[in-house]
């Protein structure tokens, strides 16, 4: 890798560490200048490399993690002064744990990401069930923040299925799942058997 990137990711690093254990960043209120890429890749099954190299240190992942920002269809990391793209295979991140909170009046359901970030399921964080072309199914993804998504693991879309209900939406038998007072539609009922 060039210089400027090396230096690129020792600048984030800097900067990240400075406000490492602090609140969120709002990186969403930062619009510093684009400083070129780097050879830094998200994998689909979530795992951060870094030239090539996977990055083994779990706090420095959460690091990178909370200053990733999304814009169109690229992904960039940013600190107030610089901003670096970087590759994403699929979505940023895993859903690795499913927490119903379930009452007679409602159901909530709250996501642990492989970052450790916490998400509660609902209109502001909703779940879609993109279409999957090499096996038929389908790929869940729940709203992290801001346009970056996570994947939802096999186990934990086993889960929402047995968690699901069919509802009519638009006049059609829909199966889905409930958080929230929110409706996320898998697929139509009677084509379910296909994608679980």
């Amino acid at each position: 890798m060039a210089k400027t990137g090396q230096s690129g990711l020792d600048k984030i690093s800097a900067a990240l560490g400075e406000s490492a254990g602090k609140a969120a960043p709002p990186v969403h209120l930062w619009d510093p200048p684009f400083c070129g890429d780097i050879d830094m890749r998200i994998a689909s099954d979530g795992t951060w490399f870094y030239q090539k190299t996977p990055i083994g240190r779990a706090a420095l992942v959460k690091l990178f993690a909370s200053v990733l920002k999304r814009e169109g269809d690229k992904h960039f990391l940013v600190t107030p002064v610089e901003k670096v793209g970087i590759t994403v295979d699929d979505a940023p991140f895993l859903a690795v744990e499913l927490k119903p909170d379930t009452t007679p009046e409602s159901r909530v359901l709250r996501f642990r990401t492989n970052v450790d970030d916490w998400v509660t399921c609902g209109a502001d964080n909703a779940l879609r069930f993109d279409p999957e072309s090499a096996t038929g199914g389908l790929k869940p993804y729940v709203h992290v923040r801001r346009g970056l998504w996570a994947k939802v693991t096999r186990a934990l879309f086993y889960d929402l299925v047995a968690l699901g209900e069919e509802r009519m939406i638009g006049g059609r038998a829909m199966f889905g799942v409930a958080s929230a007072a929110a409706f996320f539609p898998m697929a139509e009922a009677s084509a379910l058997r296909e994608f679980a």
